[in-house]
């Protein structure tokens, strides 16, 4: 524990000054993070193959619903239950999309919730369209000072399993990079972690971003949080975010037919296997209560 803790110490120590604030070693590797994967996608036409497409693909789809079903859905808002094994395996996936640990991906959030568009809201748009997309996740020492630690999230923090996780969260993406290369030489390493890291990473984001700035509200929720038809579509369901906010518990964010949410529909499919149990959805009296006066 007293090694953690130096090593913590380490990596929020602020160690350069650029771009108007002060940098510690965490910002910095992440930002390297972010550009190398970005800077990887760009090679995609030049290494396009079918399978390299193909795997990519379902890369996309397997850890992009490791975020919105299990991190987002299941894990922060407990909107619903599934068997404990299939809980980490479905939290497993969302670790390769290497959006942070389980435990402090679901700790961001729960305060995204409680201060939503405040001065302690991580990322909100009130600080700029870029801070609340990408910007508060190059500041650490202003996103994790906020809170002062992971302290909602004491649920997780007594399973091992998340613990684990949250210590080796990047590892297991390095490993995963390391077999695609071996199995498929560039093609894989350039589509299935360039391409599919950054279409997952903007799709995660854009909610953040584009979710609290433009589309349009339904719901009396005192927040910037919008419905965006297209977010619903490239985010798995996220996009209707004005519902989101307004019944957070929801299993179901596309509550309208026309709403598109796959994450909901994948739910539903395992809740008709016997899966997925305790499934909420607001209530009509909820519905009425939240809804918007047009007079």
């Amino acid at each position: 524990m007293g090694l953690l803790k130096v090593w913590v110490t380490i990596l929020m120590t602020p160690c350069a000054t650029f771009l108007g604030r002060k940098w510690n070693l965490l910002d910095l590797v992440t930002a390297g993070m972010f550009l190398s994967v970005h800077c990887l996608a760009l090679f995609a036409p030049f290494y396009y193959t079918w399978t390299a497409f193909l795997v990519a693909f379902w890369l996309v789809v397997v850890t992009g619903f490791g975020i919105t079903l299990s991190y987002h859905r299941n894990l922060a808002h407990r909107s619903f239950r599934v068997p404990k094994l299939l809980e980490y395996l479905f939290a497993y996936c969302g670790v390769l999309a290497l959006e942070g640990s389980p435990i402090e991906w679901v700790s961001t959030h729960r305060y995204h919730h409680q201060f939503t568009d405040t001065e302690k809201d991580a990322h909100s748009p009130l600080k700029g369209f870029w801070y609340s997309h990408m910007g508060w996740i190059l500041d650490s020492s202003s996103r994790f000072g906020r809170y002062g630690g992971l302290k909602n999230v004491e649920d997780m923090k007594k399973q091992p399993f998340y613990v684990f996780l949250h210590h080796t969260f990047m590892l297991h993406s390095f490993v995963l990079a390391g077999i695609l290369y071996a199995v498929g030489g560039l093609p894989f390493l350039v589509w299935g972690v360039g391409v599919r890291m950054v279409v997952v990473f903007h799709g995660t984001l854009l909610v953040n971003s584009a979710g609290h700035t433009w589309g349009y509200q339904a719901w009396n929720t005192g927040d910037l949080s919008k419905n965006l038809w297209w977010l619903g579509l490239i985010a798995f369901g996220e996009g209707w975010h004005n519902n989101h906010h307004a019944f957070e518990y929801s299993a179901r964010q596309g509550l309208e037919w026309w709403q598109i949410d796959f994450t909901w529909y994948l739910i539903k499919f395992l809740e008709a296997l016997g899966l997925a149990t305790d499934v909420k959805v607001p209530s009509e009296a909820h519905r009425k209560r939240m809804a918007l006066k047009t007079d």
